[in-house]
């Protein structure tokens, strides 16, 4: 990837034997734990993710506050992946702490509602422009819920999805582009989820438009802005032609903003005025706590009341659409939720991080200048996103083409050995609501010198 990326190779090979050395060696105790768990943990984690998104061995948490969280043998991060965006509110956020801590005292879990459940459901209509909401636990659910309820509301099975999305663990997204052809995009897959998928490139009217033209198409499920194979923004005019293409071919349209609702205070949906007939959010909303929830339309919501003949069998009501679970809108996420979404991912909050992602995206431009290589940056709000090219891409084909996975390897390791944790995969840097402009400072100089390393510069 030399030609791409303008870095001699085996000066990436020299430095990456040299810190991935060194970051093993300055970790026993989060070495000798993965060991240990080793034992009872398949790979020595709780999560197969926990080793998955790092080419380095995991390390072990001992605590967080703010921007900042303390492995087992001392070291602070500053943290810009904050937990795949999941601790957007910063780590132990004051609010949300006295929050749950009072409603476990009080009893955290009841299957049945609190009044915290009305104000969530009343703030969320209010911010993000759609009537009615119900919630889950993690936004594969809530994504899920929404394919069940498209499929009932169309009386079609195909879900359209974008190459590089990810939309959680249920079957139905996870399915890839291959030769062609829609497959499994895991082990363990039935072959069948497949055939009720089609995928195209994002940005392609043309390509979701032919996709669309059979009339088979239940749902659009996107991003507004693509943040898992880098932060892919879409072109002008393309949004506007998802909506058109989807009304015209009566397909439902879902936006996830699991990830994008950081980049604006009521999500790009509103930042960009757009009008999905569902809109899931989730993994910050509650600072970390398991809560997700999806928006939809009032018409849509009524396919949620209970059918008038209604079929019991082992004590559910079959003839419904299956949604729900125990633990769904229990008590202590709703807590949560209701400090998190009023008292800390308030308007300011988000007026500071956007300042903070624009002060972040300069300082990674320059430093990308200085060291005279021809990468690039896409950022909005506080979220950002560097690729090893002159322009952002488009599509996620796109952004394959252009990434070396190892030169992002050795960023990590870079960056951890000096006490700043970079995101896992493609995902870029987030500022979060507890980060300051010394913090952006910070990981912008250890970028500079990380580039100072593999540039010669």
């Amino acid at each position: 990837m030399e030609e791409l990326t303008g870095i001699d190779s085996e000066r990436v090979a020299a430095l990456e034997e040299r810190e991935n050395a060194r970051f093993v060696a300055e970790r026993p105790r989060s070495m000798a734990l993965l060991e240990r768990a080793r034992a009872s943990m398949p790979r020595g984690v709780p999560m197969a993710w926990m080793d998955d998104l790092y080419d380095h061995p995991p390390v072990w948490i001992a605590a967080g506050e703010g921007s900042r969280f303390t492995d087992v043998d001392g070291h602070t991060y500053i943290d810009m992946y904050v937990a795949d965006m999941s601790a957007f509110c910063g780590h132990g956020p004051r609010a949300v702490v006295d929050a749950v801590a009072e409603r476990m005292r009080r009893g955290n879990q009841f299957l049945l509602p609190d009044d915290n459940a009305i104000a969530v459901a009343e703030h969320l209509a209010e911010r993000y422009g759609l009537p009615k909401w119900q919630f889950t636990l993690s936004a594969t659910q809530a994504n899920t819920e929404v394919i069940r309820l498209a499929r009932e509301l169309t009386g079609r099975q195909t879900i359209l999805l974008f190459d590089g999305k990810y939309h959680g663990e249920g079957d139905a997204t996870l399915v890839v582009e291959q030769d062609g052809r829609v497959v499994p995009e895991h082990r363990g897959l039935p072959p069948w989820v497949a055939d009720h998928a089609r995928v195209v490139q994002f940005n392609d009217v043309a390509a979701l438009g032919a996709a669309l033209e059979p009339g088979d198409v239940a749902l659009v499920l996107a991003e507004p802005a693509m943040t898992n194979v880098g932060f892919i923004l879409p072109q002008p005019g393309y949004l506007e032609e998802v909506r058109r293409l989807t009304r015209e071919s009566g397909t439902l349209l879902a936006y996830d903003e699991v990830h994008s609702l950081v980049c604006s205070y009521a999500g790009l949906t509103r930042a960009w005025s757009l009008e999905p007939d569902f809109l899931s959010l989730g993994k910050s909303i509650a600072a970390g706590v398991p809560l997700a929830t999806y928006g939809m339309r009032d018409e849509i919501a009524a396919v949620i009341a209970p059918p008038e003949e209604a079929r019991v069998a082992s004590g559910v009501f079959v003839d419904e659409v299956s949604t729900g679970g125990t633990l769904f809108a229990n008590a202590l996420s709703m807590a949560a939720g209701r400090a998190a979404l009023t008292e800390v991912l308030t308007e300011d909050a988000f007026r500071h991080t956007g300042a903070l992602g624009e002060r972040m995206a300069t300082g990674l431009r320059e430093a990308i200048a200085r060291a005279g290589l021809g990468w690039s940056v896409a950022q909005f709000g506080g979220h950002a996103s560097y690729f090893f090219v002159p322009e952002p891409p488009a599509t996620g084909a796109a952004s394959r083409a252009a990434d070396d996975p190892r030169l992002r390897a050795l960023l990590r390791a870079f960056m951890a050995n000096r006490g700043v944790w970079e995101s896992g995969w493609w995902l870029g840097p987030t500022v979060s609501v507890a980060h300051s402009a010394e913090d952006v400072d910070r990981y912008v100089d250890v970028f500079d010198e990380f580039l100072t390393a593999v540039a010669g510069s």
